[in-house]
């Protein structure tokens, strides 16, 4: 069984930078998705330079959080701070009634591949901060460009939501509306890759619990898997906690957990990453 294991946000902070850096070097991480309109976004490429073995995909951001273009050039998608709100609901209804803000969202979306390609790095995969990737309109501009860029992988965050109220059943009315967003929303994607070479994964844990990712509920994870291929997200950081569902230090801990660590080596399991996955 094939397992990665990636961490979001890579270039958002410094703090997040240095726990990707430490998840890869002491612990067991292998990837990480790169927010390209980060204020550490130069550092992040410099380290990811660096560090040839971690593999870096694309973490498109179209909400909370800063564009690639200058908010003049997309004043239907930003805010008066020149960001993406934290409004994944309005946004979603405008990028699906809106003809100004789909041209604007491909020339967004465009700006945020070029500016990855620039790097010079091999493009692992592309997902999206609150896996806003999956949204229709965004999906049917992302697909082309993704496949243009050399991207290997995307990810669909087909959770299991059983197993996740087996372990915590806190927020449970969150996790079954994330299950009936997702569950369809994934299966319509995978509709979408036919005829595209991208690759999925046949599992993904990070969603339910998000901000979360607690040394026991991945330990469980890795002991109860039993598909071909999986990927586990994670938000790690040096910092303070910075989110309910996003950076905090506890999922650092969990990457660098020696019971993690033992409970890969116990079921054979290989790490992997999008650019070295065997289609399952």
């Amino acid at each position: 069984m094939q397992v990665i294991l990636n961490a979001d946000d890579f270039g958002r902070s410094q703090p997040i930078n240095q726990a990707i850096l430490r998840a890869h070097q002491e612990g067991v991480l292998t990837s990480a998705s790169l927010m390209v309109g980060g204020e550490a976004f130069e550092a992040a490429i410099a380290l990811a330079r660096q560090t040839p073995t971690l593999a870096v995909g694309l973490h498109i951001t179209l909400v909370d959080g800063p564009p690639a273009l200058p908010p003049s050039e997309i004043p239907h998608l930003v805010d008066d701070r020149g960001r993406f709100p934290n409004a994944p609901v309005q946004l979603g209804l405008r990028y699906l009634l809106s003809q100004d803000a789909q041209q604007e969202l491909a020339r967004e979306l465009s700006a945020q591949f070029e500016r990855f390609a620039a790097t010079g790095l091999p493009l692992a995969h592309v997902d999206g901060h609150q896996h806003m990737h999956l949204h229709p309109v965004v999906l049917r501009l992302l697909l082309p460009l993704a496949e243009r860029y050399g991207a290997r992988g995307l990810r669909l965050p087909r959770d299991d939501l059983r197993l996740a109220l087996s372990y915590d059943r806190r927020r449970a009315g969150i996790k079954i509306l994330w299950a009936v967003i997702f569950g369809p929303l994934c299966r319509w994607a995978q509709k979408q890759l036919q005829g595209h070479s991208l690759l999925t994964t046949h599992r993904v844990y990070g969603l339910m619990q998000s901000g979360k990712m607690e040394t026991g509920y991945v330990v469980k994870v890795l002991r109860q898997l039993d598909v071909p291929t999986a990927e586990l997200y994670f938000h790690p950081t040096t910092g303070p906690r910075q989110e309910a569902f996003g950076p905090n230090p506890s999922d650092l801990a969990t990457l660098l957990s020696p019971a993690v660590r033992e409970v890969i080596r116990e079921r054979g399991l290989r790490l992997t990453n999008y650019l070295a996955l065997q289609e399952g």
